[in-house]
């Protein structure tokens, strides 16, 4: 059961809403997001591309720009080695496109998930060798990669690594940490020590775009000194127009690789979300068009859980290859054969999903690890490409962290998804010793190991947990105990401003009590929506929807007012359901027709003690 705690963070509201011009609860809101200040709650309310970071602050950037304009003036062979999920994609598109521009003699290789895995490796590198590369750019990887970085400075290759995953470090006797960097001839990465940038909570694609927007802009000033001011202007403009194409691309990676939407990851995906409804790649109109979003206003919930999942899931079952390929098409027809692939795709994604999700949650109900802090499954037949997405299912469904592991080639594959208490990256390096390779951050991390590893694997994570009992228990952080009869359009509409909604900022709730649930009906082709007519204690009604677990719900129901109750609601109505509920106002449009929506995101009996 969910604890529901108020956000009770002061400031004068009344002030905020008349210098803003914004509704007393945005302004609530707003400072429950802790942006304190005019200043920062102009920048959240306003802020503008003109506001993002200055790339140049990253560390190595000035370095790995000249390195890379004087091998494109040598005109060697440059690749770049991406990742197979929607920041890797998205990353390596933006730097093929910008080295292009540069003129760079340049190809991109995404490693295949199952026969290369993750990130760098020593085939790939004797590959790149074998082919005539002289130097590789990584993105979304490399960081962790310093063997085999080394290697290929062994063969006489140069690397530049743009990344934006932890730092690998090891601990010295005094219990400092000390870092360990691959010796690339650059690093460009915001969590290293040494880097002085402003907000390293940025994407791989997003480093990947800083990277473009100076090298680009270096490569014009060269065009300037050698062929005059009218060639030099003419390629600005081109700059401009390409920087504004791959800003899409930042934004995209950026939801769906569930960064933070705060700093300039939010002005990133605003302004992004605005180009990606009208954009003018084949590939991104296309996977539009076969998910029906062409020509609609988009959200970060359609890149996060609709388009972002198109891309993960040819990574995760075929080659990502197939993704770049579409964002690189320039016919149409070809690009919604490719998108259309991906969906499909997806859509079996979805079931293999559902049918591994199941059987895990049958291993731990039935297991003696059910009590265990940290939860380690191994579906040895389950492709590995899904252990993620199993993971942060079960880690949704119990509240703990998990890890997934799968049978591969070479041993076990695995991922992990945390809870917002228990840094995996951190954990798991206290018992680095069992991986063959490992990598991640907080919230997410991936990991190889020998299969007789795993016993003494999740032994030693519940030996090191330190999390307390509350730490298991899933918080509701209610903005506003808000009386139903505030809701108004204007104030739904006004709502949008702190948009766009997703990690890091999360779509506002509010809760009441004492709501009558007086007549309900079931939706939907698999009849998992509840729809519901309600109304408030001043005696208002509203038009009231869940999306939830309606099994759950309805034995709520059922133990808390009877069965016979419950079966009436459905039937010719009840006066006797009275509940406490979280929630969310919005407006629904039906045949064209706009009225107001309350959804329904937690509920608990009247008198259930949570008071609010």
């Amino acid at each position: 059961m969910a604890k529901w705690m108020i956000s009770a963070k002061k400031a004068d509201f009344a002030k905020i809403a008349e210098t803003f011009q914004i509704d007393p609860v945005i302004a609530r809101i707003i400072r429950n997001r802790d942006i304190v200040g005019d200043k920062e709650i102009d920048l959240f309310l306003h802020g503008t591309l003109d506001n993002l970071h200055e790339p140049r602050l990253l560390y190595d950037m000035e370095k790995a720009v000249a390195f890379m304009l004087s091998k494109i003036e040598e005109g060697v062979s440059v690749r770049i080695i991406g990742d197979y999920d929607i920041d890797g994609i998205c990353a390596a598109y933006i730097l093929l496109r910008g080295l292009r521009f540069c003129g760079a003699s340049v190809d991109t290789v995404i490693p295949h998930r199952i026969r290369d895995g993750y990130g760098l490796n020593d085939h790939l590198i004797e590959e790149a060798h074998q082919e005539g590369i002289d130097t590789i750019i990584t993105c979304d990887n490399g960081i962790a990669a310093a063997e085999q970085i080394a290697y290929a400075k062994e063969l006489g290759m140069s690397v530049i690594v743009t990344d934006h995953h932890e730092v690998p470090y090891e601990e010295t006797e005094d219990g400092k940490r000390s870092e360990i960097l691959p010796p690339a001839v650059a690093v460009i990465d915001p969590k290293q020590e040494k880097c002085s940038y402003p907000f390293d909570g940025i994407c791989g694609a997003v480093v990947a775009y800083k990277f473009v927007q100076v090298l680009t802009e270096e490569a014009v000033r060269q065009i300037s000194r050698q062929a005059g001011a009218g060639n030099a202007q003419d390629m600005e403009t081109a700059r401009k127009e390409l920087l504004s194409e791959l800003l899409e691309f930042a934004a995209f990676a950026t939801v769906g690789d569930v960064m933070e939407l705060r700093d300039e990851n939010r002005i990133l995906v605003k302004y992004g979300l605005r180009q990606i409804a009208h954009t003018k790649n084949l590939g991104l109109k296309a996977l539009l068009e076969v998910n029906g979003l062409q020509d609609k206003p988009l959200s970060a919930y359609h890149i996060g859980f609709v388009l972002g999942p198109c891309l993960n899931a040819t990574g995760r079952l075929d080659t990502a290859k197939k993704a770049l390929q579409m964002f690189e098409s320039g016919d149409f027809a070809q690009a919604v054969t490719i998108a259309g692939e991906l969906k499909e795709l997806n859509d079996s994604r979805k079931e293999m999903t559902r049918q591994g999700a199941e059987q895990a949650a049958a291993m731990i109900e039935s297991g003696s690890f059910k009590n265990d802090r940290v939860l380690v499954i191994y579906l040895p037949d389950c492709h590995e490409s899904l252990a993620g997405i199993i993971a942060g299912r079960l880690k949704e469904k119990y509240h703990k962290p998990v890890f997934v592991l799968t049978k591969g080639e070479e041993g076990v594959k695995g991922s992990g998804r945390s809870i917002e208490t228990y840094h995996m990256y951190e954990e798991m390096t206290l018992c680095k010793h069992l991986f063959t390779r490992y990598g991640g951050h907080k919230m997410a991390a991936g990991l190889s190991m020998p299969e007789e590893n795993i016993e003494e694997f999740r032994l030693a994570l519940n030996r090191n947990c330190r999390l307390s009992d509350e730490d298991f228990i899933e918080k509701i952080l209610i903005d506003v105990p808000m009386p139903l009869s505030y809701i108004r359009m204007d104030f739904v509409r006004q709502l949008q401003v702190l948009e766009p909604f997703g990690n890091g900022n999360a779509k506002p709730v509010f809760a009441r009590k004492n709501i009558h649930i007086l007549h309900g009906r079931i939706l939907g082709k698999n009849e998992n929506v509840g729809k519901y007519r309600i109304q408030d204690e001043e005696g208002n009604l509203f038009e009231m929807i869940y999306f939830g677990d309606l099994p759950k719900w309805h034995a709520f129901l059922e133990e808390t007012f009877g069965e016979k109750e419950r079966e009436k609601l459905y039937r010719e109505g009840s006066r006797e359901i009275v509940i406490q509920m979280v929630y969310y106002p919005d407006i629904n449009v039906y045949q064209g027709k706009e009225s107001l929506q309350i959804v329904m995101q937690d509920y608990c009996a009247a008198d259930g003690g949570r008071k609010v």
